[in-house]
């Protein structure tokens, strides 16, 4: 009698046990596991001649925002207008030129109410450091020794195109255009006379600026060429809208601009 007693009371025991649990499982709130953060990789398409500047703001960024991968594509504006064109996959376009931009605005490829002008820029003429030639002014390109001048594509670098436009209304485009040696894009250009294959190449002020290499000669002339302005926007064929525009924002935060000034650029208006 006593052993049925005992697993009598052994069994209310579990039993009473198993309700208390299954009460206190059900009045209390359960905290659910913390939401997982999905990595998010932002592919931004922008000028060669921005590389140093979007280099040290990858950093800063990257420190901030351990969730987001910043992917550069970097080259001639031109060549990346028509990478977007084909389909080439890009969040953020920045352009060394309006041109670019509104060409790909008109195609509906740019999203327009995301449009800035970021920075802007100043044309040089550099010469390799130790040259013997003495260059002071564009007009001096004209001289014997410049055998050879380095440009970027006219077709697709901004950078060459401007300097067309400045050896243009100088009146020294049909006077140079055969001593002419042309670049894929603008840091070629600086690569050409930092080896000494040429006598002199035009790139951007940043460009110079960037290197030990060479020096500058002359800056063009105000008004001898559009103003260099770098506009950025996001693209219409991104799927990370809001990421993709909270990294523009961040290109016009304080910190950004410390960096863009410290390699030549003025911010844009």
């Amino acid at each position: 009698m006593r052993m049925m007693n005992k697993k009598v009371f052994l069994i209310l025991a579990l039993l009473v046990a198993t309700i208390f649990s299954l009460v206190g499982c059900g009045g209390e709130k359960q905290t659910p596991p913390a939401a997982q953060v999905m990595p998010v990789e932002i592919t931004v398409s922008a000028a060669v001649s921005l590389k140093d500047a979007l280099t040290e703001i990858q950093k800063n960024y990257q420190a901030k925002n351990p969730n987001v991968k910043l992917v550069y594509n970097l080259g001639a504006s031109g060549a990346l207008q028509q990478q977007i064109e084909q389909g080439a996959p890009a969040d953020i376009f920045i352009s060394a030129a309006p041109k670019q931009m509104n060409e790909l605005e008109a195609k509906n490829l740019v999203n327009k109410a995301t449009r800035k002008n970021l920075v802007e820029n100043k044309l040089v003429v550099v010469v390799p450091k130790e040259t013997k030639l003495n260059i002071t002014k564009y007009e001096d390109l004209a001289q014997e020794g410049v055998q050879k001048i380095a440009l970027g594509e006219t077709a697709t670098v901004p950078a060459g195109q401007y300097a067309q436009q400045v050896l243009q209304k100088l009146g020294l485009w049909d006077k140079l255009k055969e001593r002419v040696v042309f670049a894929k894009d603008v840091r070629t250009v600086l690569a050409y006379t930092e080896t000494g294959n040429v006598e002199a190449g035009i790139v951007y002020k940043t460009d110079a600026i960037s290197s030990d290499k060479v020096k500058v000669a002359a800056v063009a002339p105000e008004g001898s060429h559009q103003p260099i302005i770098y506009p950025v926007a996001v693209t219409t064929g991104t799927k990370q809208q809001k990421a993709a525009e909270d990294f523009i924002e961040y290109l016009f935060s304080a910190e950004s601009k410390a960096v863009f000034e410290k390699n030549g650029f003025v911010m844009g208006k």
